[in-house]
Order: C-alpha cells, then structure tokens, then sequence
C-alpha cells in the first residue's frame, strides 16, 4: 500500500490542484451531457467502454469533482463517489448543489474502501485512484468490492506519454527520458507519487486478482478537425503528439460471474 507520507502529500497536492485548476474546469464538466473519455474528450458512444449502467450500482473511486459519477446517476445508475482529497469532495458538492444529481459523495482511499464485500456492480475511475494509488492495493479493493460478473473501468496515462513527459513539466516530447521500470512508482520534483505500470504489469495485477481482461483501449487525438487538450496540471501530451501517439489506456476487466 501506499505509504502514510507519500499519501499526505499526493493528498495535499490534489488540494492544491483543485484550487489551481479542478474548480472552473470541474464546473463545465458536470454541465456536459454526453459522456467522455480523457485530454481529449473522446466519447463513450464511440468506445463503449461502459455498456448500460441504468440500475447498476456503481463506485466511482478517485472522483476528482466526480463529473463522471454525475454523467452515470443521469444514465440511471446508483452512484457512489469517493476521494482521497477533501478539496476534490468539496468541488464536486458544490457543483451537485449547482446542477444536480444527488448521489453520495465521500472522502475516502481507494486502498482501504469502508465498504462491505461484493456490493457493487461496476467500479470506475478516470485518472484518479490508477495513477494515484498502489495498483495491488487498489485493484484489490476494487476486486473485494465487486459482485460475481462485476467490471472495472478505469483511464490512465499511456506508458509512453509516461516515459516522454519532462520531470520539470510541460507535455510529452518525441524523445525517451526514462524506461518503463522507473516508471512503477514515480515521484515527480515537487510533485507526487505516481503508479504507471506497463502494460504487462497491468495484465498482471488484474489477472492476480481475479479479473479477466475485456479490452485495452489506447487513446489518441482525433485526427481531424479541432480538438484542445487539457492545460495546466494535467496537460501531459498536446494535439501534435496525441495524434501520433497514445496518450492514454481505457481498460476494461471483468470478474467471473
């Protein structure tokens, strides 16, 4: 599991993301009716990642403001968000307060759930708990949670975007700076601690804990027409280089019914 201090600092970090970044931008998101995918917006009815949620009950882990549980609860399904950062759960009820819907909304670490075994029907988390939190933990709670035929949804960052952003900042450029194994766990300078294990070692962490792999979606910018990246902490790749490369993993695992 993820050590107590390396916690408390991605934890202060993302306080601090939300009052930089997460607050404007988390308020557009919940007002956006189609759901979408990652720095580019690529929509659900393009991968049907998801399937049909109505009636499902759904944990969003690493919610951020928790556009995406909002996106789910309007499809019909019963959602339950968490997060680790306080800042993050604050944002998201006040964008709930603002635009609705109503569903729980938590403060809480994807590596310990406070939820009984075999509740839930999905789990997903976009950006949140994958790269946040140590991948045997959190897939594990993930697995405990789940009932027999449940699935895991989950967007990260690429391998390779890994391995091409600057320690210093800014987005991914065309050269490699670091290999995949220092890629495990990463602590970035005055930044926090990161998980982007290859692809292998995501196959893996699923399979050790029960999971059968459905698919692996690699993301790319659209090739054409206009599209924007997102900015500031989370601008990791722009147009050019998304277009050429995958800048991130939309995964999708089931347990045996």
């Amino acid at each position: 599991m993820t050590g107590p201090a390396e916690r408390a600092r991605n934890q202060q970090l993302w306080d601090l993301v939300n009052a930089q970044f997460a607050g404007a931008d988390g308020l557009a998101l919940w007002q956006r009716e189609e759901i979408v995918w990652g720095l580019f917006a690529t929509p659900e009815a393009q991968l049907g990642a998801l399937g049909e949620v109505a009636g499902l009950d759904v944990l969003e882990v690493g919610c951020g403001v928790a556009h995406v549980s909002a996106w789910l609860a309007r499809r019909g399904a019963r959602v339950l968000a968490l997060d680790l950062s306080g800042a993050q759960v604050a944002t998201a009820r006040a964008a709930q307060a603002a635009f609705g819907p109503a569903f729980p909304v938590l403060q809480a670490d994807a590596e310990a759930l406070p939820l009984r075994d075999r509740c839930v029907d999905l789990v997903v988390s976009e950006h949140g708990a994958p790269a946040w939190c140590e991948p045997e933990a959190w897939v594990g709670e993930a697995a405990r949670v789940l009932r027999p035929g449940g699935r895991l949804v989950f967007l990260t960052n690429s391998p390779l975007s890994g391995m091409c952003v600057p320690a210093q900042g800014g987005p991914a450029g065309e050269r490699l700076l670091r290999g995949p194994a220092e890629l495990r766990t990463i602590t970035w300078p005055g930044g926090g601690t990161e998980h982007h294990p290859s692809h292998g070692d995501w196959i893996r962490v699923l399979v050790g804990h029960g999971f059968v792999v459905e698919g692996l979606r690699e993301l790319h910018a659209p090739q054409e027409g206009e599209a924007t990246a997102a900015t500031g902490y989370y601008g990791i790749a722009d147009l050019a280089w998304a277009r050429r490369w995958p800048v991130e993993d939309l995964w999708s695992a089931r347990l045996p019914g």
